[in-house]
């Protein structure tokens, strides 16, 4: 049985992929889905795996922490933030800056996640554009888990999140990318945990699956 820790923003690939991963091992593959700041946080706390997929900047912290082992880290899919409504709803303008700070402001509700790359980023942006006390005041925040989930309830309106995550949750649209200005890419990689037996063989496995047309599939790029 091989175990890997991942960020939910391969989720969609990994599930999918699944079987082939496991006859690339030729074993079980255990999967652990969570955002990155969640599983950095096992991670420190001992939790352990034959590998891991993270944003590249945790792969590289906990390289140098002497975790992972830093020869077999790979960099496996780049990956935009996205904003999506529930299917049937009108399409929000997010053209350019100025169009998403006017929606942030008069949009009645909001969802987006606390332990996320893309909720971290979207917290910084918010503060950014000097809107965050008013936002925050009718957000959803939540701990971890899918942000989309939030607009098939009518709890939110509008959600933000990796665009491969929200493409996770049916019933939604994927209005687009946040626009240049207000965008990041986050950089996932894989990496072995120092020790482990077939953690370098389970990395050059998921690294396998992330061709360019899987990966555009799930609303990911290649690195």
């Amino acid at each position: 049985m091989a175990r890997l820790m991942s960020t939910l923003a391969l989720a969609g690939l990994l599930r999918d992929s699944a079987e082939a991963l496991e006859a690339a091992l030729g074993a079980p593959v255990e999967i652990e889905l969570a955002p990155t700041k969640a599983l950095e946080a096992r991670i420190r706390d001992g939790i352990r795996a034959d590998a891991a997929v993270l944003t590249a900047e945790s792969v590289a912290a906990l390289t140098a922490e002497g975790v992972l082992n830093g020869t077999t880290a790979r960099a496996l899919a780049h990956s935009r933030v996205g904003l999506a409504v529930k299917a049937g709803a009108p399409l929000p303008d997010i053209s350019d800056v100025a169009a998403l700070r006017r929606l942030l402001l008069e949009v009645p509700s909001l969802c987006y996640s606390r332990a996320g790359a893309s909720g971290i980023f979207f917290a910084g942006l918010i503060e950014r554009l000097g809107i965050a006390e008013a936002v925050n005041a009718k957000a959803i925040v939540i701990p971890q888990g899918f942000t989309a989930e939030k607009l098939l309830t009518g709890e939110a309106v509008i959600a933000f999140q990796q665009i491969s995550e929200l493409m996770e949750v049916e019933g939604i649209t994927v209005v687009g990318p946040l626009p240049d200005g207000a965008q990041t890419v986050a950089v996932f990689a894989g990496a072995a945990f120092a020790g482990a037996h077939d953690g370098a063989a389970l990395v050059a496995a998921v690294a396998a699956l992330c061709t360019p047309a899987a990966l555009r599939a799930k609303g990911l790029e290649t690195p």
